[in-house]
């Protein structure tokens, strides 16, 4: 229970089907104080809002408790987040939150207290496919699903998760947290990452890794250097604005170089991918990605899922070799495949080093219906 809208209409759920519901709170950074529970609306209060999660509990008449996870998300997500910049990549906190902080604890917690299951409000569902097995999918309402950044659950934890309101609207959620009393006029959804409270990273990169700022050179395409930058952990793929750079025509970030410490620039066109390279992969059913398998394959949460084929590079890294271009393919993002159903099949990191590659286009074999 985060004390967001979602989570506390979940809990309510489960309550009305008859569940035996325990309210949980990650306390996963500042500690709430007096001062904090009076000055501050709750939507203010970062990413888990102990107070109303508190306040939701009581309402339904079931127990609750924080659990300390700081030092976990200190160390599996802020300082992989950082670390991560400075090695030329372009972190996703949130994924690895849910990874290593929100269900690892979760589900370590419910197997402590001999709870059957982990719920959470994440808009997602999980069902069971043709030969019987459990799988991960899209919500009802897909504006909303975070499927996207659920991908990196272990499969072995799929009979033990319920997602309440994957079946929903957006909509109903609102609906049911008015029907509860709670104050939805202050209960906004969280935009921006959780911890970096300064409202962009690079501030937050300035004083938790003042390493960062280490001003070094832009170049262009063929390596001729054409100004100066801030350090390079302060420019993503397909950045624009920021660089400073007067050459008259557009530049664009292509990719970032830390062991020189320089920025390469290019123009919007070379910004186009047709492959990128995949490790550190998280698999649900690998029978449905075998040599040349197609997939629905979706490189940042916002986009629509484009058709690529899968190629094993190795027995745990993948090539991706998309039938249309997808720009700025950043090193550290996360791709996640799905069937034509829209059932997760599995997903995995985007690599560094040959950054992402640019092939000829290839007419496509095939192709699937997109999502």
């Amino acid at each position: 229970m985060s004390g967001g809208v979602d989570s506390s209409v979940a809990a309510s759920i489960l309550v009305e089907q008859g569940y035996d519901v325990q309210g949980v709170t990650l306390q996963v950074w500042e500690e709430e104080t007096e001062e904090t529970r009076t000055s501050k609306r709750w939507e203010e209060r970062g990413c888990c809002k102990v107070g109303i999660a508190k306040h939701v509990a009581q309402l339904l008449n079931i127990p609750h408790e924080v659990i300390d996870t700081r030092e976990i998300f200190q160390k599996g997500v802020i300082d992989n987040f950082t670390q991560a910049y400075l090695s030329g990549e372009t972190p996703n906190p949130c994924v690895r939150c849910n990874e290593r902080v929100k269900f690892g604890s979760l589900y370590t917690h419910a197997k402590r207290i001999g709870a059957d299951y982990v719920a959470t409000g994440h808009y997602a569902k999980i069902g069971k496919s043709p030969n019987g097995l459990l799988q991960l999918g899209i919500a009802e309402d897909r504006k909303k699903d975070q499927s996207y950044f659920l991908y990196r659950i272990s499969p072995d934890w799929l009979p033990h998760i319920l997602f309440p309101v994957g079946q929903l609207q957006k909509s109903e959620v609102w609906s049911r947290a008015e029907k509860m009393g709670l104050p939805t006029e202050e209960l906004k959804e969280s935009q921006e990452i959780c911890f970096v409270t300064q409202g962009d990273y690079r501030e937050f990169l300035k004083v938790n890794a003042p390493e960062s700022m280490k001003p070094g050179t832009f170049v262009d395409m063929q390596g001729s250097p054409i100004g100066k930058h801030n350090g390079v952990a302060f420019y993503t793929s397909g950045q624009r604005k920021g660089l400073g750079i007067a050459t008259g025509e557009r530049l664009y970030v292509h990719h970032v170089i830390p062991e020189s410490n320089t920025v390469v620039l290019g123009a919007a066109e070379d910004l186009d991918m047709w492959e990128c390279r995949l490790s550190e992969l998280n698999i649900f059913h690998q029978e449905h990605l075998t040599e040349g398998a197609n997939v629905l394959a979706k490189c940042r949460y916002a986009t629509t899922p484009a058709t690529a084929t899968v190629t094993w590079d190795q027995e745990a890294t993948i090539v991706l070799k998309f039938t249309t271009p997808q720009r700025s393919l950043s090193p550290g993002q996360s791709v996640v495949f799905y069937d034509e159903a829209g059932w997760v099949l599995g997903g995995g990191i985007i690599q560094r080093g040959q950054e992402p590659i640019q092939v000829q286009r290839q007419k496509p074999a095939s192709s699937l219906q997109s999502l």
